[in-house]
């Protein structure tokens, strides 16, 4: 009986399926040969070196197949020349593939690969292809253990240090410990590499960003972060899973706000401090818009919002959401969801699409209503943004505490008496009340962000544009207007 050959690349290491593979489907019988090209150990070194958890779990799970050839289950065998240092780092264009497939044709083996491309150019040149496909039965994460205390919003496990987790509802948690033992580097490692193959293997997963010293996946509905040096001073994860999945309705929101967001809402703001429950409430609205018959799509990095089928996730292009709003444009949404708005190029890509004629509603970390606009300006014309932005909510413990609505008037800022004074003035009013709470306008060279209080603002300095009194206040104005009479 002919001996089966298997040629793996490399994101079948990184998948780590092959190891199942040897152990459960082609165990017994005459051993499997499988032959590591250099060209993948070369791709998974540079990845480690360049400290990126792919590449840590590819080695990973080189080693264990290592291992399982000491044991005789399995042969194997490395072989094909070491890729130039040009080669590894253009290896996204495919000069290490064509190795791999090289090294496949030469010992007539099978190819072994999770990548769509790699399979279909391999069967256009004749190498018979193994396609391991995405996994569609259920994969549970061994660290979706420490969600089953109920009402678990993040799980924080540091090198050193039990874990903790903040327990409650978003705005109301506590932090407690959760284990007693204390995680060693080495354990929080395993769990990030488990995190990895299940990006690989599972619909709905990826790998959001891997740098050095920091690497972010989205497995399902967990967002997983994790630091390490030189980034971090110690090896530290993060795992935060959405409490609820919650519907617009669910949500205690006034007439007004319901009217608005309905009918007139159509540059949004959604604002609050973190874990204050935004991405669960921009979660809801995007629901609400698609029930209602409109496209909507999101930016995010990572994609962690749990929206319906019918909403698509965008991630930055290219690593740029600018070049993502080409994209968005040609698919024409009626609202777009950008989770979160944060650096500068975020806020002017925010602004592009507003004033494309796009619904928006981004998504602002602010401790304070009003802070949610001040971040908007010197990044956009203090002139646009009542163009740019109508409506400011503020989420405070998981509900929308105060509305903001923006409108753009010509007339003396308060505490200015001189008609001459009048200039644009942004105001600022709570939707609930009506009541003026602030004023934004151009003083000389700088922005001024001015807190009124109350709906009819009164002057800050006493007025004189009227018949003057007989109060002795003004004794003094009428000497002096009678000693210019005499000059």
């Amino acid at each position: 009986m002919n001996q089966k050959v298997i040629v793996p690349d490399t994101g079948v290491l990184i998948d780590g399926r092959i190891s199942e593979l040897v152990e459960k489907e082609w165990a017994g019988g005459h051993p499997v040969k499988i032959i590591v090209s250099y060209s993948v150990i070369a791709e998974l070194e540079y990845q480690a070196n360049s400290g990126r958890e792919i590449g840590v779990s590819g080695l990973a799970e080189l080693k264990k197949l290592s291992e399982l050839a000491k044991a005789g289950t399995v042969a194997l065998e490395f072989a094909g020349e070491r890729p130039s240092a040009f080669e590894i780092e253009r290896a996204r264009f495919g000069e290490i593939d064509s190795k791999i497939r090289g090294l496949a044709k030469a010992f007539s083996a099978t190819l072994l690969t999770t990548d769509k491309i790699q399979r279909q150019v391999a069967e256009a040149e004749g190498i018979d292809v193994i396609y391991l496909e995405p996994m569609k039965e259920p994969v549970q994460l061994s660290l979706a253990k420490f969600f089953e205390h109920p009402g678990v919003l993040s799980v924080h496990i540091k090198e050193g240090l039990p874990a903790k987790a903040k327990i409650g509802r978003p705005g109301e948690f506590v932090l407690k410990e959760i284990t007693d033992k204390k995680f060693s580097s080495k354990e929080i490692s395993a769990m990030v590499r488990e995190a990895v193959e299940y990006s690989k293997r599972v619909p709905r997963s990826f790998i959001e960003l891997d740098k050095e010293g920091a690497t972010v996946i989205q497995a399902g509905e967990y967002r997983i972060v994790f630091t390490k040096p030189p980034f971090s001073e110690a090896p530290e994860l993060t795992i935060v899973r959405p409490l609820v999945h919650m519907k617009l309705s669910d949500y205690e929101i006034s007439p007004k706000l319901r009217k608005r967001l309905e009918e007139t809402a159509e540059g949004m703001i959604v604002a609050g401090p973190p874990g204050s429950g935004k991405s669960t409430f921009v979660t809801a609205m995007a629901d609400y818009y698609s029930s209602k018959s409109k496209i909507v799509k999101t930016l995010e990095q990572p994609r962690d919002l749990q929206v319906g089928p019918e909403v698509t996730q965008y991630a930055p292009l290219e690593g740029s959401f600018e070049e993502t709003t080409d994209i968005l444009l040609l698919v024409r949404p009626d609202y777009t969801i950008f989770d979160e708005v944060r650096k500068p190029q975020h806020f002017t890509t925010f602004a592009d699409l507003r004033m494309s004629g796009v619904g928006m509603l981004g998504v602002v970390h602010a401790a304070k209503p009003i802070d949610a606009l001040q971040r908007f300006l010197g990044k956009i014309d203090l002139g646009i943004i009542p163009q740019i932005i109508d409506t400011i909510i503020f989420i405070e413990k998981g509900r929308p505490s105060k509305t903001y609505v923006l409108s753009f008037i010509v007339r003396t800022p308060t505490g200015m008496r001189e008609q001459d004074l009048a200039r644009p003035v942004i105001e600022v009013r709570d939707l609930e009340t009506n009541a003026l709470e602030y004023e934004l306008y151009k003083w000389g060279e700088e922005t001024v962000v001015f807190p009124v209080t109350g709906s009819r603002p009164q002057p800050l300095t006493p007025r004189f544009d009227r018949a003057p009194s007989r109060d002795k206040s003004f004794a003094g104005k009428k000497r002096f207007a009678g000693k210019r009479k005499r000059r």
